[in-house]
């Protein structure tokens, strides 16, 4: 067990909050490998200050199963820590530490168990895979599945670590975060007739979502242990204007839709867009430069695959016959859209993610590293 808590302080002793790069624990994590003769694969993003990592540990034949977590961390920043987040602090049963819970102890347990692995004379591989930008919106998984894929062997399975209490969930959301760019024309408040408001006009389409959002609601998808179990849309940030007495020629507000698995995504993004070009088309009527703009950041939900090999896999390692549903996204959907069959299972409570003071019970950890080593026995057999 202290050889595992050693790789959980290592870990979260780098600082990798998504603002930063991910590297030097890529340094640590490669080298650490190297030492036991395995070669690990970069995936760099387009700037070369970020990379995901895989390596498979065993022989290169099919049946591996993959074990994945993301390197980077939230940030720290106007939390109310009362220890320092980046070194971890062992107090009452807990750890506590930055990725403590979300998720670097997962992964410190399964590089903890490399050595355990090499003595199991694995016929089938144990492969680890870490991204990077999880937080962020799980921008770098993609890239390194799109390489797993053509260069691995057939994988049997993909556990994903995300905290769940080592319970198994084989469902959550899709996620489709939304930026809205109103261009409009300033003019002095007493004459609005020589302006075009932003602000009015995103004002309007801010109050079409809000109708969608309610019908969202009546949509309910019964049977599934989530809260709540109908897609949502919420409104984040609203930035507009400069002074009171300026029509407001810039406008930028955020929308977050949580879509079921099983939703037509389409549906809603085409009302959107719709209205949004009705809007469009009027503010042009008054301006000819006026302008409505969307960026939109999709991730992909995870959908249950009942009887699928991964949940199969978990259900034997963890002794549970139950499944659950996540509220949360993760990287899940990304490998399952990609053909891996696919669950989430790791230990600690997303209750404790994002938070100040975030940690890990001991028996979290415990239950996590027992159940590596029944997958490392059970990929020997």
């Amino acid at each position: 067990m202290q050889h595992v808590k050693d790789m959980i302080s290592k870990l979260v002793s780098f600082d990798t909050v998504s603002s930063k790069s991910n590297l030097p624990i890529l340094d640590y994590i490669e080298a650490y490998l190297a030492e036991y003769g395995f070669e690990s694969h970069r995936v760099y993003n387009a700037e070369g200050d970020k990379a995901n990592l895989y390596a498979t540990i065993g022989p290169k034949v099919a049946g591996g199963v993959v074990l994945s977590g993301h390197t980077d961390v939230v940030p720290v920043d106007n939390q109310d820590w009362s220890t320092d987040p980046f070194d971890v602090i062992e107090k009452d049963g807990k750890l506590y530490g930055r990725g403590t819970a979300d998720m670097k102890s997962y992964s410190a347990i399964n590089l903890a168990l490399v050595p355990d692995m090499i003595k199991a004379d694995l016929k089938r591989p144990i492969h680890l895979a870490l991204s990077y930008d999880e937080e962020v919106g799980c921008l770098g998984a993609p890239s390194m599945i799109d390489e797993m894929v053509k260069t691995l062997p057939p994988v049997h399975a993909v556990i994903v670590g995300e905290p769940t209490n080592m319970q198994i969930a084989n469902m959550h959301k899709g996620m489709n975060a939304g930026r809205v760019y109103v261009r409009g024309l300033e003019a002095h408040s007493s004459q609005p007739h020589l302006g075009c408001s932003a602000n009015l006009y995103a004002a309007r389409l801010m109050v079409e979502i809000g109708k969608i959002s309610d019908e969202l609601k009546e949509n309910k998808l019964e049977g599934i242990d989530l809260e709540p179990n109908y897609s949502t849309l919420n409104m984040g940030i609203v930035q507009g204007g400069i002074a009171a007495n300026i029509i407001a020629r810039d406008c930028m507000f955020s929308w977050d839709y949580r879509n079921l698995p099983d939703d037509d995504v389409s549906i809603v993004l085409n009302r959107i867009y719709d209205y949004a070009n009705k809007l469009e088309a009027e503010m042009k009527a008054i301006y000819s430069e006026a302008s409505i703009r969307i960026e939109l950041l999709q991730v992909t939900g995870l959908n249950p695959e009942h009887g699928g090999a991964a949940e199969t896999l978990v259900r034997e390692l963890s002794g549970r016959n139950s499944v659950m549903a996540v509220p949360y996204g993760t990287e899940a959907g990304q490998f399952q859209e990609r053909g891996y069959s696919t669950v989430i299972c790791g230990p600690g409570s997303i209750d404790q993610a994002h938070k100040p003071d975030e940690f890990i019970t001991l028996d979290q950890v415990q239950k996590g590293l027992a159940f590596t080593q029944r997958l490392i026995a059970k990929q020997a057999q």
